[in-house]
């Protein structure tokens, strides 16, 4: 197992392609440099922000796929001044299965949402698992102890997990850089698929989506495939916590700013002003289904039918960057944008004017930023993008502060570009109407709109984006630390006695089911030993003892009624002083809201069987630890959950817990942890215990003062200070603290 060391840590990138192409000629070996999204981001570690996260004496390793064999980079330093490559080698039937087959036509039209294009094959998944293997191997033979692993996308989903098995000890991130699709087109995955790729991305310490709507669709994948809840987007795996949040990747900002007043930039506007008309449309994507290509033509097509005032006035230059052009698929949807191209310009173009440039090839940078300045309204128009930076380049290169951008609202980039327009790609009007509006605003509401997204962009750089992924990941070590298992060793139970003996004026406080009585399949069957019984009746002689439960007031009342113990029942919504002869109910409760809840949970039961529903005074609670098949019962307690959660309005202010085979249902205005806090400050107590096994303890573990001596049972994640390990080590726990304390 690795041990943590002091020295600042290496990062490593694992991701599908190197971050550059290795040309071998002559047998000497040279690199060109990729330019994506990916590869700048990352660049922005290098140098001085690299400093504040990493060891600025090593290169960034990476590991990633090479079409070279293994003979042509045998002896040859595959660096530069920024990388370390680590090839890895996949065999060609691999290869086909795992990237053009799972990848390329499952994932990516999945996630799209384009289920009719993906292609389910058990070989795909077959090769996709082997492939995460490879990748996993050529990981394991560079990784050192505190390196910063950081696995990249959709290709290598299996990975953290791997990387987490192996190597516990290291810090891992995954960045899934397109969009994480709905629960109903996920679930279209068979269930062992998925629950190995939900399983895999939660093998890391952060996992970073584009959009919060992509983080919420896979909370609730994780959620119904694997079990997991989240409180504030964290998870908590038991012996670990994870975080999963939104960081919207961006561009350079000053790089494509400083770009405008270049001279061959100069030049590549000025010319294009020059041999375009009046009003300049420009759009470039590389060629695919998700881009909107086609329907952005007929949008365009729309305008012109409509808006016959802009004829002759407009040029659309449109570039299409090649992509997949073997595969048939790819070569006929090229055919109809080569057709739908050639028929707008033959219906509407004459001999002086043509309406749509048409370009199916690569830019340059130079090219790409003085068409970027030159053009009057950027068209982006994906029918599905996980982020889409096109739009943001446009925007950080108008240093002019003029233009306008057409944004649909299916790319995540629409979250953060709401001054631009924004559009249905798929209503051909609605882009219409977009174009026509753009080319009538005023040269003070494109100021006003560009000032506006440019400063969002420069203030959220990749650099910031980089920042903010390592920031919280650093942060989620130290709530880690916090919420770290400590198991109450001899000494630690000495202290906790001592200070018992020590103490004048106590507060105890116990949980039931977990705690004081195991857990049984039947509820109503959770019985307190006698044993027990008698320690806590010997305590409370001369203590404060509270009762903490989400049980009912009638169940509680039978079991400790004869006892001289405070009772809260019902999560802290009702309370019995140990000297009172009713009930209190909390100032904070409001009735009316269990009849529109309960059709639900009742629905819930019927298709469960086994699960019951509670009716409490003052909650619902849906059971299910007798369901007669524990793993449907979970699915469908997952679905419950979700379902409530989507169903209940904030004006009821209603909290739906996740308990051990149980969901139940109460107001937000009280819990465990308020009713603690409040018996706890009543009297100037000198020594404060709390036992619980629960969820629902987690409120009143964190309530407590940091004086406290706070117990988890269990190996679960907690805010309690300690842990043991079961119920059974409660009464021996209790009994030796107290056996030295004379009544």
């Amino acid at each position: 197992m690795n041990k943590k060391i002091e020295n600042p840590p290496r990062l490593i990138i694992v991701a599908y392609r190197l971050p550059f192409k290795i040309i071998h000629e002559n047998d000497n070996v040279t690199f060109q440099q990729s330019s994506g999204g990916l590869v700048s981001a990352v660049l922005s570690l290098v140098g001085q922000q690299k400093e504040s996260f990493f060891n600025p004496e090593e290169k960034i390793q990476w590991v990633g796929f090479t079409e070279n064999t293994k003979e042509e980079l045998e002896g040859q330093s595959l660096a530069n001044e920024s990388f370390q490559a680590h090839p890895v080698f996949l065999p060609d039937d691999i290869r086909e299965n795992y990237y053009e087959g799972f990848c390329n036509n499952l994932i990516w039209p999945l996630c799209h949402y384009f289920p009719s294009l993906a292609r389910f094959d058990d070989a795909y998944f077959g090769a996709y698992q082997t492939a995460n293997e490879l990748f996993f191997d050529k990981l394991a033979e560079i990784i050192q102890p505190g390196d910063v692993v950081w696995v990249q996308d959709y290709q290598l989903m299996l990975l953290p997990e791997m990387i987490r098995k192996k190597f516990p000890e290291n810090k891992i991130g995954f960045f899934f850089h397109i969009p994480f699709p709905s629960y109903e087109l996920f679930r279209l995955l068979p269930v062992k698929w998925r629950k190995a790729i939900i399983d895999g991305m939660l093998g890391a310490d952060v996992i970073g989506f584009h959009t919060n709507d992509y983080v919420e669709y896979f909370l609730k994948a994780a959620k119904l495939v694997s079990g997991y809840g989240n409180k504030l987007h964290y998870i908590n795996m038991g012996n670990r916590i994870l975080k999963v949040d939104s960081f919207p990747i961006s561009i350079d900002f000053n790089k494509f700013n400083s770009a405008y007043d270049d001279p061959e930039v100069s030049f590549a506007r000025g010319s294009a002003r020059e041999s375009l008309m009046e009003k300049i449309i420009f759009s470039v994507d590389r060629l695919d289904y998700s881009k909107g290509i086609r329907h952005r033509l007929q949008g365009f097509n729309r305008f012109l039918e409509q808006y016959p005032e802009w004829h002759g006035r407009v040029s659309f230059v449109m570039v299409v960057v090649p992509s997949r052009d073997t595969i048939e698929q790819y070569q006929n949807m090229k055919m109809e944008i080569d057709q739908t191209v050639g028929r707008i310009n033959s219906d509407y173009g004459n001999i002086n004017w043509q309406p749509i440039i048409y370009q199916y090839r690569s830019m340059s940078y130079t090219e790409l930023v003085g068409m970027y300045s030159a053009s009057d309204v950027a068209l982006v128009t994906p029918l599905r993008d996980g982020m889409n930076l096109v739009c943001k380049e446009y925007v950080a290169s108008r240093k002019d502060e003029m233009g306008v951008l057409i944004l649909s609202e299916m790319a995540g980039a629409s979250a953060e570009l709401g001054e631009a327009l924004i559009i249905n790609p798929l209503d051909n009007q609605d882009i219409a109407d977009a174009i026509d509006m753009a080319f009538k605003m005023s040269p003070e509401n494109q100021t006003k709109r560009m000032i506006a997204m440019r400063q969002r962009i420069k203030d959220y750089d990749v650099f910031a984006w980089t920042k903010d992924f390592f920031t919280q990941m650093n942060m989620l070590e130290q709530e880690q630390e916090r919420l770290r298992q400590v198991f109450l060793t001899n000494k630690g139970i000495d202290d906790i006695r001592t200070a018992y003996e020590r103490s004048s004026n106590r507060i105890l406080f116990f949980d039931y089911d977990g705690t004081l009585a195991p857990i049984v399949p039947d509820p109503s069957k959770a019985i307190i030993s006698e044993d027990i019984k008698n320690l806590i009746l010997g305590i409370a002689k001369r203590d404060t003892v509270v009762i903490i439960s989400g049980r009912d007031r009638k169940f509680l009342e039978d079991r400790f009624g004869d006892l001289p113990v405070h009772i809260i029942a019902e999560h802290g919504a009702m309370t019995k002083s140990v000297d009172a002869s009713e009930w209190t109910m909390n100032d904070d409760y409001e009735e009316d809201w269990k009849e529109s809840i309960k059709p639900i949970l009742d629905l819930y039961a019927i298709r469960c069987p086994g699960a019951f529903v509670e009716t409490k005074e003052t909650s619902l609670a849906w059971h299910y630890r007798v369901a007669d098949d524990a793993d449907y019962a979970d699915r469908r307690s997952r679905e419950l959950i979700w379902q409530l959660k989507n169903f209940i309005q904030p004006e009821l202010k209603l909290q739906v817990i996740d308990g051990s085979k149980v969901v139940e249902v109460k107001k937000t205005a009280f819990n465990k942890g308020t009713a603690a806090k409040s018996l706890a400050a009543q009297r100037n107590y000198d020594f404060i215990l709390a036992i619980g096994d629960d969820t629902t303890d987690e409120d009143m573990f964190e309530a407590l003062p940091d004086t406290a001596f706070t117990i988890k049972i269990g190996e679960d994640l907690s805010a309690a200070r300690n842990h043991i390990k079961n119920q059974d080590e409660v009464f021996h726990f209790l009994n030796f603290m107290t056996s030295s304390v004379v009544e």
